[in-house]
């Protein structure tokens, strides 16, 4: 099996969706999400991924602009939301090679700080930690403490810490916070 990691683009919406749609299956609004997210104004050009085996989609991962209510000014930053694997292939460094190329590319972009809620078994490896411990306030009380990560990029400056605050759209679809 040859996976490849790729920018997303326009035509493989169907394919994102498919993936999105079994990866989380209990949550079919995770994918309405995504749409959303790449289609309204927090949505980071260029900074969705997909891994492809033999011409199908079976992984995907993406940025969305967010903030941060720092003390000198707002910062942009991004959201590391959704990622997904078809559940057949998980386990096998799928969505591991879609996070680094994730935070390869928000790296090269500028972006000071990468956010998302996860496991904190998982995504540690890629230089994620408790948000809390490095001083930011999570954007809602549904997210527990330990699953809300940050991690640092090259841009991230010291004073860059505070609330943040999620992409309007993360609201809308009620996708903040893990769920039961």
């Amino acid at each position: 099996m040859e996976i490849g990691i790729r920018g997303q683009r326009p035509g493989d919406a169907p394919g994102v969706r498919d993936v999105l749609e079994r990866s989380f299956a209990t949550e079919p609004v995770v994918a309405d999400l995504a749409e959303a997210l790449r289609q309204g104004p927090a949505g980071a050009a260029g900074l969705s991924f997909v891994a492809e085996n033999a011409g199908e989609i079976v992984g995907h991962v993406q940025l969305t602009r967010s903030w941060v209510d720092a003390p000198r000014r707002l910062v942009e930053v991004l959201v590391l939301s959704p990622l997904g694997v078809v559940p057949a292939l998980q386990g096998r460094g799928i969505g591991a090679r879609l996070v680094t190329r994730a935070l390869d590319e928000a790296a090269r972009a500028g972006a000071p700080l990468v956010f998302l809620e996860g496991s904190p078994d998982y995504y540690p490896r890629f230089g994620f930690e408790r948000a809390s411990a490095r001083g930011f306030t999570a954007p809602s009380t549904r997210i527990p403490d330990a699953a809300f990560q940050v991690d640092t990029l090259p841009a991230h400056e010291e004073w860059m810490t505070g609330a943040v605050v999620y992409a309007e759209r993360f609201w809308s679809f009620d996708c903040v916070g893990l769920r039961d």
